[in-house]
């Protein structure tokens, strides 16, 4: 940051003149003694863990299939709850959580999205997230809501490609291999 002295000019008695040129000099000896840190642009302060205390979430999953419909908690920092992964939830919602972004933002309006069909599978995730309230709902409509899904994976169950993507198939296997 650089900051110039201004000068006023005006009609006015000497004395205020030199008292406004003593004021903009007075003002950038402060200003010098402002380590160069502090001009930096202010970057958010990192999350410390009595502000992670409050992580919690509830995941309710329904239409995914057997053994992945259910209701789980899971709380991070530290890792607890019933939930099938809890470790592995903590470090999709860690790795998906950016400063001044919500982690569980719907599909923006207006986004153009793929017409894939990913199954009538829905999550309803409810609680407390880096300290904000959370209450997000899920499906698998397009391409969009598919891809939103598929970032918090294992929070919410990995449900593959959907059918007719190129990776859809109902088995990894190539045609003619064997187990």
């Amino acid at each position: 940051m650089s900051v110039v002295p201004r000068m006023v000019m005006s009609v006015a008695p000497r004395g205020v003149l030199v008292a406004s040129l003593a004021a903009s000099v007075s003002s950038l000896a402060v200003l010098a003694a402002v380590p160069a840190a502090a001009a930096a642009p202010a970057l958010p302060p990192p999350v410390r863990p009595e502000d992670r205390a409050g992580d919690h979430l509830t995941v309710v999953v329904e239409h995914a299939g057997a053994g992945r419909d259910g209701t789980f908690d899971v709380s991070c920092h530290p890792g607890a709850g019933d939930h099938p992964d809890v470790a592995g939830a903590c470090r999709a919602l860690d790795s998906n959580t950016r400063w001044g972004r919500d982690t569980f933002a719907p599909v923006a309006p207006g986004s153009d999205c793929t017409m894939l069909y990913g199954g009538p599978a829905t999550a309803h995730v409810t609680g407390t997230w880096a300290g904000h309230p959370v209450d997000a709902r899920y499906d698998r409509s397009n391409g969009c809501e598919i891809g939103r899904w598929d970032r918090l994976v294992p929070l919410l169950p990995s449900l593959g490609a959907p059918a007719g993507s190129p990776s859809g198939s109902p088995s990894d296997e190539s045609p003619g291999s064997s187990s």
